[in-house]
């Protein structure tokens, strides 16, 4: 289906959500129909801001906002949905559209697997009605489900619409890029050449597909790698979990902007702790770029001055490469807290695969290195 005409149908005129390649249709639309318009579209940090964000526009407007994310992000709208919408508190309708990754039946990563098996479950237990969009699905069918929809939208209940895989369509294609010149995997390159043999935990999308294929590439094992290949957001607090109960290891975490931003929280636990033994590592791109491009908050977010405000103990943002190796040896050096922001373009290569072992295999390995350590 033309996403111009799901966004007519639906009939919403405010929409916020976390990108999602199963979504780029509709992402790419909205940045389109709005460019930095926040009164009509907000990219969020996470699914639970996007929900309370859209409970705040029902409760000025009394209209119905749409809410977009993967499938994955249904895990961070469980507490807001139930204590929130819920017809038990302040009953506070709104749409969802999400993403169906990993469908049964359909070959998806394995990160998705499990999420996809229970994505449908998740929404029967928070009592959202669902209808599912495909290829086939013509125009009178989701007329009649938003037909219905306002029916449960009027007694205080949400909706959502899960979205196959290929179900929208748009045909023009957005150019998301910014002024940087330096690319992620060279980013990545530097740093695999910095950490040597310490473990490293890396963050969902194709930082680690990258780091992945940079090992192979040099030779070398991939067991001294955690590749975080779910959980978005999370991957500095698992690097947290590691420095602590390996106090005389460097470790490191490579992240992203969109992660980094989607649970800031964790930065203000990072600095709080005071371990010397972690260097945390974000990769700028101001965009979710493994799901399509869509702008982050990070082009406005001075990273460096937040990490600092929470405890890290040295915080660096750099550019370049050679200020990149300057920063990664004087933060090896110094045995701090340390925080190191790279800005880097948007984009990767066209035959980027896809690690080879699977996410147990990697996590066996893995396990066995910080053991020797």
């Amino acid at each position: 289906m033309d996403v111009k005409v799901f966004s007519e149908i639906i009939n919403c005129d405010f929409y916020t959500g976390v990108p999602d390649s199963q979504l780029k249709a509709l992402c790419n639309y909205l940045q389109f129909k709005y460019p930095n318009d926040p009164t009509h579209h907000v990219i969020a940090a996470n699914e639970g801001n996007c929900v309370a964000l859209a409970a705040g526009y029902n409760l000025a407007t009394g209209r119905i906002p749409a809410v977009y994310m993967q499938n994955s992000g249904e895990g961070n709208v469980i507490n807001p949905v139930c204590s929130l919408l819920n017809k038990k508190v302040y009953s506070i309708p709104m749409l969802f559209i999400i993403g169906w990754r990993g469908e049964p039946g359909v070959k998806d990563e394995p990160q998705h697997i499990f999420q996809g098996e229970v994505t449908l479950k998740l929404l029967e237990d928070m009592g959202i009605e669902y209808f599912i969009l495909s290829k086939d699905t013509d125009s009178h069918k989701l007329k009649s489900a938003i037909k219905h929809f306002k029916e449960l939208f009027d007694r205080g209940d949400s909706a959502a619409i899960v979205v196959r895989k290929g179900a929208l369509s748009f045909d023009e294609k957005p150019s998301y890029k910014n002024e940087y010149k330096y690319t992620r995997e060279e980013i990545i390159r530097h740093i695999t050449d910095a950490s040597g043999k310490d473990p490293v935990i890396s963050t969902t999308g194709k930082a680690s597909r990258e780091l992945f294929e940079i090992r192979e590439a040099k030779g070398e094992s991939h067991k001294y790698d955690f590749l975080t290949v779910g959980s978005m957001g999370h991957a500095s607090s698992i690097a947290l979990g590691v420095a602590l109960n390996k106090p005389n290891t460097r470790i490191w975490c490579i992240d992203g902007d969109g992660a980094a931003l989607m649970h800031m929280g964790a930065l203000a636990v990072i600095g709080k702790s005071k371990v010397k033994n972690l260097i945390h590592v974000v990769i700028n791109n101001c965009a979710h770029e493994t799901v399509g491009g869509m702008p982050t908050a990070a082009t406005n977010t001075d990273l460096c001055a937040v990490a600092l405000a929470c405890g890290y103990e040295s915080a660096v943002c750099v550019e370049d490469p050679d200020s990149l190796d300057k920063a990664l040896e004087k933060a090896k050096s110094e045995k701090k807290l340390s925080f190191v922001e790279v800005k880097c373009q948007i984009g990767a290569r066209e035959d980027l695969g896809r690690p080879t072992t699977t996410a147990l295999e990697n996590k066996l390995a893995f396990c066995e290195h910080l053991k020797s350590l």
